[in-house]
């Protein structure tokens, strides 16, 4: 299993489909998953497909399965910080970018600090303010249906547990997951309007983040396009491979860089 040595971090990385040093290979799609998560509960039902004619780099961030954590607080622009530190271990000037939830916040981090890095980039359920998010999803009691469900917290835990370099740390790692989560984020709308890289906003219409706010935020990214899938929860974006895949496609399939646009672009929808 590969590890590579990051800001302090032994991180764990899996590389699918086409190698990297393939001299035909298209550029590199990298896979951030979410939050508690690992790579295969974030882009289980999706990898397969993504990675079937092109090379995908899909690690696991700090704390996060395989990688264990450090003392070092747990914060978006840290996350970013390892991720393009592990491109560059690995010879990768540009790619895709595709994040989930956590991973979409570290994503963007990566699109507006270091935007030469960013062909393409597609955030799945992320907002850019924590006043995007809905307010039922910060009950105290986790009454609302639209948070993850005891057995989601399960599968979690036991994923987890399965694979962590230390199983007993997982609710000290949760509580760093948390206040990373309810941290404030670091981007302004101005940063929104720089945004270089063609860019695929997706949501469910019942997801952690408004549908306005997601609105606001294809408003704001001037080469961007915003899907609302229906009947939907934060917890099954990804798992809608029906829906999720021929968009994904369509978007990931314009080798375009992130300097020029294409017709399509153009007219952002």
């Amino acid at each position: 299993m590969p590890y590579a040595k990051v800001n302090g971090l032994e991180m764990y990385y899996e590389v699918h489909g086409t190698a990297l040093d393939a001299p035909d290979a298209r550029r590199p799609l990298v896979l951030l998953h979410g939050g508690v998560t690992t790579i295969g509960l974030s882009f289980g039902a999706v990898l397969p497909a993504l990675s079937a004619d092109r090379p995908v780099i899909a690690p696991e961030l700090q704390g996060h399965g395989h990688t264990a954590d450090t003392a070092r607080d747990l914060t978006v622009p840290n996350l970013a910080s390892d991720v393009v530190a592990l491109l560059d271990e690995l010879g990768i000037r540009q790619a895709d970018f595709l994040g989930y939830s956590l991973g979409g916040l570290t994503a963007l981090e990566i699109a507006v600090r270091h935007p030469e890095r960013v062909g393409r980039l597609v955030t799945v359920s992320a907002p850019y303010t924590q006043d995007g998010m809905r307010d039922e999803i910060r009950t105290p009691d986790y009454s609302s249906p639209l948070l993850p469900t005891q057995a989601d917290f399960q599968e979690m835990a036991d994923a987890y547990a399965a694979v962590a370099p230390d199983p007993e740390h997982f609710q000290a790692f949760l509580a760093k997951v948390s206040a990373a989560a309810h941290a404030p984020l670091p981007w302004t709308a101005d940063d929104l309007r720089a945004l270089a890289a063609p860019t695929l906003l997706l949501i469910g219409d019942s997801d952690f983040v408004r549908v306005e706010h997601a609105a606001e935020m294809q408003s704001l990214i001037p080469r961007s396009h915003l899907a609302v899938l229906p009947a939907t929860t934060h917890m099954t974006v990804l798992r809608r491979t029906f829906l999720v895949l021929p968009l994904l496609d369509e978007f990931l399939g314009d080798e375009e860089t992130g300097a020029a646009a294409s017709p399509q672009d153009a007219d952002a929808s």
